[in-house]
């Protein structure tokens, strides 16, 4: 079954989530808001920030393949349909990702 998420669907952190659906869309919102080096003891995990400061048409390319592989490390319950981003228009070059996933809950 297809989900969409986004960073900004971050809202509560919840512990010990039992619900397969709902803890493999938290953990990719947590992926798509952490910046890689972050985490102490966790150093790789998040997304490399190697996309800032390029034009947007060059930082979406870099952002696609930096959350494929985040996710694809990450959390491997969720295969990567889709990305596209949204862009704030009282922001310029604030681009937020939504990946649009597959979740193995088997």
């Amino acid at each position: 079954m297809r989900y969409t998420v986004s960073a900004t669907d971050l809202t509560a952190i919840r512990f010990n989530e039992t619900d397969t659906v709902a803890s493999v869309l938290q953990n990719i919102a947590v992926i798509l808001s952490t910046r890689k080096g972050t985490i102490p003891l966790y150093r790789s995990f998040g997304l490399d920030m190697d996309f800032l400061d390029k034009p947007v048409p060059v930082a979406k390319v870099l952002m696609i393949a930096r959350v494929r592989e985040a996710i694809e490390t990450w959390e491997p319950r969720a295969t990567v349909l889709d990305i596209s981003f949204r862009e704030d228009p009282t922001q310029p070059g604030l681009l937020i990702p939504t990946v649009e996933v597959d979740i193995d809950c088997g």
